[in-house]
């Protein structure tokens, strides 16, 4: 499959221009904590409250679950072969050149619609307080965030920092506020009123708590941006092995935390889908200004989203030019080590998506979002079944190059890959699901056709496949010294 040696060696000698490192181990943590804690959790959480129950809290934790294992495998695999940059690039050592190229395409893809949907839903809450357009309000959002992603990694950096830092401050308040609610100060009910009335604590029955995970995943999904990002920091081991030992877990309280105690403050049949449970929450313990404090933290919480996924758009789009599966002239960096064609492409698709969901919300924009549904699916399933067999080589030949592995290995990999194809045949079965799955499905074919094109006329051009990975890469690939 894969290139002779002295092709990668040639690639080795002719390196792409090196990212900077001028993030720091303070940044990737928040960066981990802030690609997952999102709009997701503090309005998208009403979905899930209002299907499940109160047995939602329970959705959160089998999907956190999931997710906290897909890190784990990262972080065995980031630590073991260091250097490659993006973690797609895995999906390429231990599967092949076709994984990583779609992996790549894929993850990109789904970034750049999570950027126009940010914007979107930005514009929106802004214009609580800005008479404008959505359009106009989404537009300028997306500008100014380029702006900042195209001055240096250390201004995302910072910027992002301080996002993060005040979703988990409100979190963390909340959590606090709602306990000693729910443990008597401030109200004199029984904790366990909201969670076993209304039909019980699972009223639409034990399945439905699973049913909910293809949805609750996409929420709890976005730590591995902390993979991403490391590869721009000054310690990118620390930075990796701190994300994977202790960060997720913490994401995983807060989420499972701050649902389980919105099910004891707020009846759960009270809760509207597409309203904040947490301003539910928030009046129900007399909370003055309950809706603008919601409403700004979610602001918050976009403009993170909004400036994560051009970050992450434009270093995907790097390392996979790279390998030779994006034009060249996307590795130029400014002084400042940014990639800005990078950034650039990506926010110019983000404009073009914030133009469909203006134009035609309900077609065009609906689709392109269904499209990357089910992709983070994807490719978690191919990062999960690339660590089991880049685990495999690496045994065989220097063990010693394990200083963090997944746990329980082989039988809980097997079980992540069991996990993450059960969902994926939920959300089949699933009449409001199954056209995202089948979108996604087109998306992936649609990167599978890319990639043999493109191989054929790298095979035309010059005899060799397409795709270059590292040395290291290249060892644990072959299973070799």
């Amino acid at each position: 499959m894969s290139a002779p040696q002295s092709s990668a060696s040639n690639a080795e000698s002719n390196a792409a221009p090196k990212l900077g490192a001028a993030l720091r181990q303070r940044h990737v943590t928040m960066i981990a904590l802030g690609g997952i804690i999102g709009a997701g959790l503090f309005v998208g959480s009403s979905a899930t409250l209002t299907t499940v129950g109160p047995a939602a809290c329970v959705s959160y934790l089998v999907a956190g679950i999931v997710v906290l294992m897909v890190m784990r495998m990262l972080g065995e695999m980031a630590l073991a072969v260091p250097g490659i940059g993006s973690f797609t690039e895995y999906a390429r050592i231990g599967l092949g050149n076709w994984a990583g190229f779609t992996s790549g395409w894929l993850y990109w893809y789904f970034w750049v619609i999570v950027v126009a949907v940010e914007a979107v839903a930005g514009a929106a809450i802004l214009q609580r307080w800005i008479p404008a357009p959505v359009w106009v309000i989404g537009l300028v959002l997306l500008s100014a965030l380029t702006l900042i992603n195209l001055l240096s990694v250390k201004s995302y950096g910072e910027f992002e920092f301080w996002f993060a830092s005040i979703k988990v401050a409100a979190i963390i308040v909340f959590i606090a506020i709602g306990a000693a609610y729910v443990f008597g100060f401030g109200h004199t009910g029984s904790a366990l009123a909201n969670l076993t009335g209304d039909h019980g604590f699972m009223p639409f029955g034990a399945m439905s708590i699973f049913a909910a995970v293809p949805t609750v995943i996409f929420a709890v999904g976005g730590a591995e941006i902390a993979t991403i990002a490391a590869a721009e920091s000054d310690d990118p081991g620390k930075s990796v092995a701190a994300m994977t030992r202790s960060v997720i877990l913490r994401i995983i309280t807060f989420y499972v935390g701050s649902m389980f105690l919105i099910a004891c403050i707020v009846p759960w049949g009270s809760i509207v889908t597409g309203h904040s449970p947490f301003v539910a929450a928030l009046e129900t313990m007399r909370i003055p200004g309950a809706a603008d404090i919601m409403n700004a933290i979610v602001l918050v919480a976009v403009l993170s989203a909004l400036n994560s996924g051009l970050y992450v758009s434009s270093r995907i789009l790097f390392r996979l030019a790279e390998r030779d599966d994006a034009p060249k002239s996307l590795l130029k960096l400014t002084p400042h080590k940014v990639p800005r064609l990078a950034v650039l492409l990506s926010s110019v698709v983000g404009y073009v998506a914030i133009i469909a969901a203006i134009v035609s919300p309900r077609g065009v924009f609906l689709f392109l979002v269904n499209a990357s549904g089910a992709v983070m699916l994807f490719v978690y399933l191919a990062t999960a079944l690339a660590q089991i067999r880049i685990r495999r080589r690496i045994e065989a030949t220097e063990p010693e190059r394990l200083t963090l592995k997944m746990w329980l290995f082989p039988w809980l990999s097997y079980a992540v890959v069991v996990a993450i194809v059960g969902v994926l045949l939920a959300m089949g079965a699933d009449a409001e699901l199954r056209p995202q799955l089948m979108a996604s499905l087109a998306s992936l074919a649609v990167a599978s056709a890319a990639y043999l094109l493109m191989t054929k006329r790298h095979q035309h051009g010059d005899g060799t496949a397409t795709g270059y990975v590292s040395p290291i890469g290249q060892q644990a690939m072959e299973g070799r010294e």
